[in-house]
């Protein structure tokens, strides 16, 4: 077991204080958007062994992968971490945006190699030929955007704001088959006359400003966002807020955006990204129209599933990553966990003993495949551990 040291990201939408008030160290007064915990090549956590100088986990893997993730997990995904697990504290809207399936991103990655697409390209949509199913887990209230709302819903929702301009979108919501009406609306705000569509979002940016309620997100949206076409597509969505304790996962042809608030992420190892607007970054409409799954979906908020034995388990379909949590006074009975794939253990609030390891808030483990660790709250109050693995 190897105490992690870990990179935080300071994307421009981050939050300058919440991850700093998780770790309890004073902001910098930049922000900081993700701690990214595991063996991304982007940025991956160091470890220590036998006093030896820290070395990326990717590295440590690399020479052992089975030692490290079990004969399993290398014979199903290969011989590295499949998943990659983060704290994600947004202060500002990220992008909108819709991952590939399997299928489409091993075909997307080939065409744009036999292309000669270069990989930091920044019109490169595939930077690897894998899937990037993902599920947030709310540490503080946390509000989103996910899967299309049902269409008579978001033309309900586009009336309301009395702009001319977005009448033709209310009536190809009222007037097609599900599939095609949003399809249809969504391709003609993303293809639309950037400065028509710059005139249209600050109309409906001033009415949202003025009506309020469920109209205040998308005027948040245009604040940080002003003339983007992906104010409009937004409205399309289901705008959700999670409590504490409750996730959403995201599968493929899903578009979604994270708006504000802080929570633990984990997502199969992948960059691949379509992105749909609320973004400077490219925008390939082909493509991401290709991708997209055009049917009204429930977001499906998840509440973690109890077990007799404390842990409480995210239920998602796919086998890169398994999420759970436990919540650990200090009367509570010890609990040894052991797998045959690896295991990432992440505080998040109050003390837990992980072994012979003390760990605080924000601070993490990496368990290698086989190995058994004891669990044990402290006597600082309930202290949160969550646990990520791989099914295998």
């Amino acid at each position: 077991m190897d105490r992690l040291a870990n990179t935080v990201r300071p994307y421009a939408w981050g939050s300058t204080t919440a991850i700093p008030e998780l770790l309890g160290v004073a902001p910098t007064g930049e922000p900081q958007a993700e701690m990214w915990m595991g063996a991304h090549p982007g940025a991956p956590s160091h470890v220590s062994r036998g006093g030896e100088k820290a070395r990326p986990l990717s590295e440590v893997i690399a020479e052992e992968p089975e030692r490290e993730l079990g004969a399993a997990a290398v014979a199903k995904f290969g011989p590295r971490l499949p998943f990659l697990l983060k704290l994600l504290a947004a202060g500002a809207p990220l992008s909108l945006q819709v991952h590939p399936d399997l299928a489409q991103a091993k075909a997307g990655y080939t065409a744009e190699e036999e292309a000669g697409v270069p990989l930091d390209a920044p019109h490169r949509n595939y930077k690897d030929a894998n899937h990037k199913p993902e599920l947030i887990c709310a540490l503080t209230l946390f509000d989103g955007l996910c899967g299309f709302r049902e269409p008579i819903e978001a033309a309900d929702l586009l009336a309301g704001l009395d702009v001319d301009s977005l009448k033709p979108y209310v009536d190809l919501l009222h007037a097609h088959p599900e599939e095609a009406a949003l399809r249809e609306v969504l391709t003609a705000v993303l293809t639309a006359d950037r400065e028509e569509m710059a005139a249209t979002v600050h109309e409906a940016a001033t009415a949202a400003d003025r009506l309020g309620g469920p109209y205040a997100p998308y005027a948040s949206l245009a604040r940080h966002y002003p003339g983007d076409p992906g104010v409009i597509a937004a409205m399309l969505l289901n705008h959700v807020r999670l409590q504490p304790g409750e996730a959403l996962f995201l599968g493929a042809g899903v578009p979604h955006a994270y708006l504000t608030g802080l929570g633990v992420e984990i997502m199969a190892n992948s960059d691949n990204v379509l992105r749909c607007g609320l973004t400077p970054k490219h925008v390939d409409v082909p493509e991401l129209l290709r991708i997209v799954r055009f049917e009204a979906t429930d977001p499906g908020v998840l509440r973690p599933e109890p077990s007799p034995t404390g842990e409480e388990v995210y239920d998602t379909p796919i086998d890169e990553f398994r999420l759970s949590r436990f919540v650990l006074a200090a009367d509570s009975a010890p609990c040894d966990l052991t797998a045959p794939t690896p295991q990432i253990l992440l505080c998040t609030a109050g003390g837990v003993t992980v072994g012979e390891l003390a760990l605080g808030p924000g601070e993490s483990a990496f368990v290698p495949a086989g190995e058994t660790v004891r669990i044990t709250g402290t006597d600082g109050g309930p202290g949160t551990l969550f646990r990520a693995t791989v099914v295998a």
